[in-house]
C-alpha cells in the first residue's frame, strides 16, 4: 500500500512536471514527498528552523519596534529568504514561513558579488539547481550548478555589512582569508559533508548508497561540530598554597574565527579549582567581538549591531588555526587534594534576556591534584 502511494506521489508530480506546474516556488513538504531523507535531515537544522526560532523572532520583533519596517526587511533577507523574493514581507504565505527552504537554495542560479553583501541570482521555475551533475528526476528538471559547490553561496547571508558600511556578520570574509579558504576546503565539506543516503526514494533511479549532502548543516548548535573545530589541553602544578593552571586552546577545525556570525556570541571558558566539593578558586575567558555604534557607545543588543555597528573596540576571538595559553592561578591549601575543572561554553545571549539564551556545554577538561 505505501509503496502504491509513493508512487502515485511521483506520477502525479511528473504529470504537474511535464504541464510545468509545479508550485514555483514549492514548499518543503512538498519537496519531502520524494526527497524524504534529505528533508527529514533539513528539518533538524538551523536553516529550517531560521525563522521560527523564538531567538530570533525576540530579535525580530524589537529591531522592527526601534527601527521600523527596513529592520524587519533585513531580518528577513536572510531568515525567511522566500518573504524577500516573493514580496511577501507580511510573511502570508506558508513558505515564507519555511526558513531557508529547499526551492530557494536550489533555485539560485548564481552569485553576484560585487555591491556591498553579496546577492542571491534567483529563478524559480520547474529546473533545480544543485551540486550533481548526474541528476534525473521524473517530477522536474536539474541543472548542475557550479556556485552550490562554492562558499560563495554561503556569502549570501554569512556575510553583511549595514547601511554604515560596517561589516557585522564576516565569516565568509574570514574563511577567504583563512587557510582552508586559500586551500580551497568550501564551507560545504564541513557543513554538508557527504554522506550515504538515497537523494530520492527508493524506487527512482538512484541507489541508496549514494552520496549526498548532509542537509542537517551541523554549526555552532552542534556539540560534535564544536569540538571538531576547538581542541584544548590542560596542565596544572602546584605553587605553595596556589595551583598554576595552563589551558592551551586552539582553533583547530575551523576555517573561519571562533566564534563566528551574529556579532554577540561567544565562546567561554570557565576553569575552577575544588577541593572536598568545594570552590577554592575560579577563572574564566572569553572570546568574542565587542562592537560599537559611531559615537562610541556599546552596543549590547545584537540586533542593533545590524543597524547601527560603526566600529570594533574589541576583538579577542580564536582565528583559524590560532593556539592560546590561558593560565590562571588559583587558591589551594597545601597538601589538600583538589581537582582542576575546565569547560568550553558556545553561548548566544537572547533579546528577550538569559532564560532564552543558548548556553550550550562542548568540551570537558579536568585533572586531579594529590
Amino acid at each position: 500500500m505505501r509503496r502504491a502511494v509513493i508512487v502515485a506521489i511521483v506520477l502525479v508530480l511528473a504529470k504537474a512536471a511535464a504541464a510545468d506546474k509545479l508550485p514555483a516556488p514549492a514548499s518543503a513538504e512538498l519537496c519531502g514527498r520524494c526527497h524524504r531523507a534529505i528533508y527529514e535531515s533539513w528539518s533538524t537544522s538551523a536553516h529550517a528552523t531560521a525563522m521560527t526560532s523564538p531567538v530570533f523572532l525576540d530579535a525580530k520583533d524589537a529591531a522592527e519596534q526601534d527601527f521600523g519596517a527596513e529592520a524587519r526587511k533585513i531580518c528577513l533577507s536572510c531568515h525567511a529568504p522566500m518573504a524577500g523574493q516573493l514580496n511577501d514581507l507580511e510573511l502570508a504565505r506558508k513558505v515564507s514561513w519555511e526558513g531557508v527552504t529547499c526551492d530557494y537554495c536550489h533555485s539560485i542560479r548564481d552569485v553576484a558579488a560585487a555591491g556591498s553583501n553579496p546577492k542571491a541570482v534567483v529563478q524559480f521555475g520547474n529546473v533545480k539547481s544543485g551540486p550533481s551533475r548526474d541528476s534525473v528526476s521524473p517530477a522536474h528538471g536539474t541543472a548542475f550548478s557550479g556556485v552550490h559547490t562554492s562558499a560563495l553561496l554561503c556569502a549570501v547571508c554569512h556575510e553583511y555589512k549595514n547601511a554604515l558600511g560596517f561589516a557585522v556578520v564576516t565569516t565568509y570574509a574570514e574563511w577567504k582569508e583563512s587557510p582552508s579558504g586559500k586551500g580551497d576546503v568550501e564551507c560545504q565539506q564541513c557543513h554538508m559533508e557527504l554522506v550515504k543516503g538515497a537523494v530520492v526514494e527508493p524506487r527512482a533511479k538512484r541507489e541508496a548508497s549514494h552520496l549526498v549532502n548532509l542537509h542537517a548543516m551541523p554549526g555552532s548548535h552542534s556539540v560534535s561540530q564544536l569540538n571538531r573545530a576547538l581542541t584544548a589541553r590542560l596542565t596544572a602544578s602546584r605553587n605553595g598554597e596556589a595551583v598554576d593552571v595552563v589551558v592551551k586552546v586552539k582553533n583547530e577545525g575551523a576555517g573561519h574565527f571562533l566564534p563566528t556570525g551574529s556579532p554577540m556570541r561567544q565562546l567561554i571558558l570557565e576553569v575552577r579549582v575544588t577541593a572536598g566539593g568545594v570552590t577554592t578558586g575560579s577563572g574564566r575567558r572569553t572570546y568574542t567581538r565587542t562592537l560599537a555604534d559611531a559615537d562610541g557607545a556599546l552596543i549590547q543588543q545584537e540586533y542593533v549591531a545590524f543597524m547601527k555597528a560603526a566600529k570594533v573596540v574589541s576583538d579577542t576571538r580564536l582565528a583559524p588555526d590560532e593556539t592560546r595559553s590561558e593560565t590562571f592561578s588559583m587558591k589551594l591549601p597545601s597538601a589538600t587534594p583538589g581537582r582542576v575543572d575546565a569547560t568550553f561554553y558556545y553561548f548566544h545571549p537572547a533579546t528577550a534576556g538569559p532564560a532564552n539564551s543558548d548556553r550550550i556545554k562542548f568540551l570537558e577538561l579536568s585533572k586531579s591534584l594529590p
